[in-house]
C-alpha cells in the first residue's frame, strides 16, 4: 500500500511540474523591441506582444497571419505604430497600446517601415514611394489627419528628433541587403544631422568607415549602434559627433533594433531583448515567456509536394517513380498501387534518390550523419536503411549507380570525381578539376565503363571515359568545341553525344544601328563515336557494295507472339548484357554526324531503335519539346512526341520514358509514335493522393545546419576568412530551439553567416506565413494632395516617361489626355474621393482595368469625366525611375 501511495505521489508531482511548465509557456525568439515606461513591445511568431520591462509572461497584441514588425510607442504612451501586412502590402498601422482594432495609416502599396515618433506625436516612417532614383526617405505622418510631410532628404532610412523637434539625427543609407558584419564599403550606414529649414545635412560619423546607425537622442547625446569594436554595440556621442563613448561590450553577437525612452534602451541580442539603463550603465536581458499555442511550430501538411520537388527518377522497368520533395523520399506507382513514404526521420533531408539495378532498393543522398552520404533503402519502405559511403567533408552531388548496382559515380563541390564500390564500400578519388565540375554521367550497359563530362583547361566541355575496375580515364573528344550529354547504345557499340560545332551567326553584318554583334543560335548537332573500328554507322545510307540487306529505311518492327496473331507464349527472357569492347586507338577519328539539322538539343539518350532528346529550337525564345529519331539509314527525321517538356528520363530497360510536362509526370512507351491524349491520361502519375506532414521544428534544425554547410562549401576562401566556423555553429545552434517561425530562422541565419564578413551574403525567402488577403492598389502614376476646400485630391505632379515609349506613360499623362497638374479628382468610379482616407482605397485591385474619374479643371469650368487605366505599384516605381 505504501508503495502504491508513493508511486501516486510521484505521478502527481510530475503532473504538477508538467502543468506548471505548460502554464509558464516557453522562451521565444524576440525581435524589434520598443520601450516606454514599464512596457516593452516586441515581435515574435510574426505578431506583436507586450511585456513588463522586468520580463515575465508576455501578452499577445496581434494575431494576423501576416507579419507585424517595427513597433514604436507614442510619446504619451497610449498609441502603438507598427508595420503590418493586413491587406498584403507592408503599410503603417496604429492601435491602442493596450490592444484594439488596428487603423491603416499609409496606402501606397509599397513597403512603409515605422521609424519612430516625433516629440509632438507624429509618426516617422521610411519609404521609397516618393523617390525617383530609388532611395529610402523619411516621412512624417500626422495620425489625426493622415497628412504627410516628406522630409527634404534624398537618403534617410531611420532617424530621431531632438526634444524640440527641430533637429533630425538620421541614418543616411538603408541596410544594403547583404549580411556582412564589419562592412566598410561604399554603402555602409552612417549618421548625419539636419536642422529643419536648413540648407544642408551634416555628417556626424565621417571619422569611421564602418557602420553607425539607429540614432536616438537623450539629454544632449546621440545613442546609436556601431561595430567600431568588431561587434555591433551601443555607443554615444555629443550632438556634434564628438565625445565618443562605448556602453555595451558584447562579443560575437550583434545588438540590433534599439529603442530609447526616458533613459533606457531596449534592443535585440540574437533571440533576446536586453534593456540598458543609461544612468546606471546596467545592462540586463529580459526573461520572457510566451503563453502561445505556437501554431507555426505544429505539424504541418504539405498539400502541394511538387512545389518542393528536387528529384524524380523512373524505375528500371518503368512501373514506379521515386520522388524527393522537401527532403522526403516517396515511391509512386504508375497506375494502381500504393504510395510509399520511404524516408521516416524528421530533421533529415534527402537531396536525391534513384532506383538501384535490382529494382528493390533506392540509392538516397541524405544528411542524416551531418554530412552528405549515400544510403541504400528498400523501395517498399520496409527494413532498415544501410549507410554506404562515409567520410564526406563537402557537399556531394547526386550519384549515378551502375546498371548492375556494383558502382556509384559522383562528384562533389570541390570538383572531385569519385567512384564507389558498393560491395567493398571502397571510395576512390578518380580526378580533380581546377576549372569546373564533372557531370553528365552515363554507364555502359555492362557496367564496366562510365562516360562523363569535364571542363578542359580552356573551359570547353569534353567527353571522358572511365574504366571502373582500373580507374583509368581517357579523353574522348577534343577541347576545341563543347561536347556533352554522352549516351551509350544498348548494344554497347556506340557512344552518342551532343556537341556545339555548327556556328552560323544570325546577325548577318556588323554594320547597323547599335553595332550588332555575332550571335550564334542552333549550334548543336548529334554525333556518334564508334567504339571499335569494325562498326558500320547505322545512319549511313546503304550502298550497292553493302547490299539491300543493309537498307533499313522502311524497316518495320517485328511482330511476335500475340501481336502477330500467334498464341501468346512465356514472356521472353531478358537479353544477355552485351560486353562492351572499346578500341581506344584512333577513337577520336571514328566520329559520325547524325543526319539532323543543327538546333538547341539537350538530354540525349539512346533506345533500342531510336534516339530521344529535347529540342528547344532556339536559345532566344524556343519551347522545349521531346523528340525521337528512328535509327535507320533512310528518311531520317525527328518526330515530336510531346511539346513543352521540362525534362525526361529513359528507363534502364529502354522501354519506358518518364516525362515531365508542366506540372504533370507521365510514363510513356519509348517509341517514335506520338502518344494520344487517352494514353497520356492513362499513363499520368496520379498526385491526388500525395500529401505528407512535416515537423517545422525539425526542419528548422536541419536547415540551420544545412545553410551552415552550404556557406562553408561554396565560400570563395577555403580558410573562411580565418573564422572559427565550427565554433560559430555551436554558438548559434542553441538559438534554433527558440525559433517559432521561418522569419526568425532567417534572422538567426543572418547572424551566423554575417560573421564571415563577406558581401553578397543574402538571407531571404522561405516558407513564410502569408497574409490571408493580398489587395494591391492600382496607381494613377502621380502625386496627389488632399484638398478639402476643392472637394477632392489635387494632382500635384504627374510622373513623366520618355515620349518614345507611350506604353510606359502615367495613366494621367497618356497622349490626348486632358488631365493636367493642378486638376482635382473629385470622384473615382462614382465614389467621392474625400470620403476615404486615401484615394488608393478606391483603386484597390484596379490595375489594368478601366476606372472612371471625375475631374475638376484647375483653370475652372465644369467637372469632366475621364476613363483611365491604373498601373501596378511596381510599374509606378519604374515610372518614377524613368522620370529621374
Amino acid at each position: 500500500m505504501k508503495k502504491i501511495l508513493g508511486l501516486a505521489a510521484v505521478i502527481l508531482c510530475l503532473l504538477c511540474i508538467a502543468q506548471a511548465g505548460f502554464a509558464a509557456g516557453r522562451n521565444g525568439y524576440y525581435r524589434f523591441p520598443a520601450i516606454h515606461g514599464d512596457v516593452v513591445v516586441f515581435t515574435s511568431e510574426g505578431d506583436l506582444w507586450t511585456v513588463d520591462v522586468r520580463g515575465g509572461t508576455a501578452r499577445r497584441l496581434t494575431t494576423h497571419s501576416g507579419v507585424e514588425t517595427n513597433p514604436a510607442i507614442s510619446p504619451d504612451g497610449l498609441t502603438l505604430a507598427f508595420s503590418a501586412q493586413y491587406e498584403g502590402p507592408t503599410e503603417v498601422y496604429t492601435m491602442p497600446l493596450a490592444g484594439g482594432l488596428p487603423v491603416r495609416r499609409t496606402f501606397a502599396g509599397q513597403t512603409a517601415t515605422v521609424a519612430g515618433w516625433t516629440p509632438d506625436g507624429k509618426i516617422l516612417y521610411a519609404t521609397q514611394k516618393y523617390s525617383t532614383l530609388p532611395n529610402t526617405q523619411l516621412v512624417v505622418l500626422d495620425p489625426k489627419t493622415n497628412a504627410e510631410t516628406l522630409l527634404p532628404l534624398n537618403q534617410a532610412a531611420d532617424g530621431s528628433f531632438d526634444a524640440a523637434g527641430k533637429a533630425l539625427y538620421f541614418t543616411r543609407l538603408p541596410f544594403q541587403g547583404s549580411y556582412t558584419k564589419r562592412y566598410k564599403g561604399g554603402t555602409a550606414q552612417n549618421l548625419w544631422t539636419f536642422v529643419l529649414g536648413g540648407e544642408e545635412a551634416a555628417p556626424l560619423t565621417a571619422d569611421y568607415a564602418g557602420t553607425s546607425k539607429n540614432p536616438m537622442v537623450w539629454q544632449g547625446r546621440i545613442y546609436f549602434l556601431s561595430d567600431r569594436d568588431g561587434t555591433m554595440n551601443i555607443w554615444s556621442m555629443d550632438l556634434k559627433g564628438g565625445g565618443l563613448k562605448q556602453h555595451t561590450f558584447h562579443k560575437g553577437y550583434d545588438a540590433s533594433s534599439p529603442s530609447l525612452q526616458d533613459g533606457r534602451i531596449a534592443y535585440q541580442l540574437v533571440a533576446d531583448i536586453h534593456v540598458f539603463d543609461i544612468a546606471s550603465g546596467k545592462d540586463a536581458g529580459l526573461a520572457i515567456t510566451l503563453p502561445s499555442d505556437f501554431d507555426q511550430m505544429r505539424e504541418k501538411w504539405v498539400t502541394k509536394p511538387l512545389d518542393y520537388l528536387t528529384a524524380a527518377h523512373v524505375s528500371a522497368s518503368g512501373d514506379r517513380v521515386v520522388f524527393v520533395s522537401r527532403g522526403h523520399v516517396f515511391v509512386a506507382p504508375v497506375g494502381d498501387g500504393r504510395w510509399v513514404k520511404v524516408s521516416r526521420k524528421d530533421g533529415v533531408r534527402a537531396r536525391a534518390a534513384r532506383f538501384l539495378g535490382d529494382g528493390k532498393s533506392l540509392m538516397v543522398l541524405s544528411d542524416e550523419t551531418g554530412e552528405w552520404e549515400f544510403h541504400r533503402i528498400a523501395a517498399d519502405g520496409l527494413g532498415a536503411q544501410e549507410q554506404l559511403t562515409t567520410g564526406a567533408k563537402v557537399l556531394r552531388f547526386d550519384g549515378i549507380p551502375s546498371p548492375d548496382g556494383k558502382w556509384i559515380v559522383f562528384a562533389d563541390k570541390d570538383n572531385q570525381l569519385w567512384l564507389f564500390h558498393v560491395g567493398k564500400k571502397a571510395l576512390t578519388r578518380i580526378a580533380v578539376s581546377g576549372v569546373g565540375m564533372f557531370g553528365d554521367f552515363a554507364w555502359s550497359p555492362d557496367s564496366r565503363w562510365a562516360a562523363y563530362v569535364q571542363g578542359a583547361d580552356n573551359l570547353f566541355s569534353q567527353v571522358m571515359l572511365l574504366e571502373a575496375e582500373t580507374g583509368r580515364t581517357t579523353v574522348l573528344t577534343n577541347d576545341r568545341v563543347d561536347s556533352y550529354s554522352p549516351a551509350w547504345s544498348p548494344d554497347g557499340k556506340w557512344l552518342y553525344f551532343l556537341s556545339d560545332r555548327y556556328f552560323r551567326s544570325v546577325v548577318g553584318s556588323p554594320w547597323g544601328a547599335r553595332q550588332p554583334e555575332p550571335y550564334f543560335d542552333k549550334t548543336t548537332k548529334i554525333y556518334a563515336m564508334a567504339l571499335t573500328a569494325k562498326e558500320a554507322f547505322p545512319f549511313a545510307p546503304a550502298t550497292e557494295l553493302q547490299g539491300a540487306a543493309k537498307d533499313n529505311g522502311d524497316a518495320k518492327e517485328a511482330k511476335t507472339g500475340a501481336a502477330a496473331g500467334k498464341p501468346a507464349k512465356e514472356a521472353a527472357k531478358p537479353a544477355p548484357v552485351p560486353k562492351v569492347e572499346i578500341d581506344l586507338t584512333g577513337i577520336q577519328d571514328r566520329v559520325f554526324e547524325v543526319p539532323l539539322p543543327a538546333s538547341v538539343y539537350g538530354g540525349l539518350v539512346v533506345g533500342d531503335k531510336a534516339l530521344f532528346f529535347i529540342d528547344e529550337e532556339s536559345n532566344a525564345a524556343g519551347k522545349p519539346k521531346l523528340q525521337a529519331v528512328e535509327i535507320k539509314n533512310r528518311n531520317v527525321q525527328a518526330k515530336t512526341l510531346l511539346e513543352d517538356v521540362r525534362n525526361f528520363e529513359l528507363s534502364a530497360d529502354g522501354k519506358k520514358i518518364l516525362v515531365r510536362k508542366g506540372g504533370d509526370f507521365y510514363v510513356i512507351d519509348a517509341g517514335t509514335a506520338q502518344p494520344t491524349q487517352q494514353t497520356l491520361a492513362e499513363r499520368r502519375v496520379d498526385f491526388s493522393r500525395w500529401t505528407f506532414s512535416i515537423d517545422p521544428r525539425e526542419e528548422w534544425r536541419q536547415m540551420f545546419v544545412d545553410a551552415w554547410r552550404m556557406e562553408r562549401d561554396y565560400f570563395y576562401d577555403r580558410n573562411l576568412h580565418n573564422v572559427d566556423y565550427q565554433g560559430l555553429l555551436e554558438r548559434h545552434r542553441p538559438f534554433v530551439d527558440r525559433v517559432s517561425d521561418r522569419a526568425e530562422l532567417n534572422d538567426l541565419l543572418a547572424h551566423l553567416v554575417g560573421e564571415l564578413s563577406a558581401l553578397h551574403t543574402f538571407v531571404r525567402g522561405g516558407d513564410l506565413r502569408q497574409p490571408a488577403d493580398s489587395v494591391a492598389p492600382g496607381s494613377l502614376g502621380a502625386r496627389l494632395i488632399r484638398d478639402e476646400a476643392k472637394g477632392g485630391y489635387m494632382i500635384e505632379h504627374i510622373y513623366r516617361a520618355d515620349p518614345e515609349y507611350p506604353e510606359r506613360m502615367s495613366p494621367l499623362g497618356k497622349p490626348l489626355s486632358a488631365i493636367r497638374e493642378g486638376d482635382v479628382i473629385v470622384s473615382i468610379n462614382g465614389v467621392a474621393a474625400t470620403s476615404v482616407a486615401d484615394p488608393s482605397l478606391l483603386l484597390r485591385n484596379t490595375a489594368g482595368q478601366q476606372v472612371l474619374l471625375e475631374v475638376k479643371p484647375a483653370a475652372g469650368g465644369a467637372v469632366r469625366k475621364e476613363i483611365i487605366v491604373p498601373i501596378t505599384t511596381g510599374a509606378e516605381s519604374d515610372l518614377r525611375y524613368a522620370e529621374w
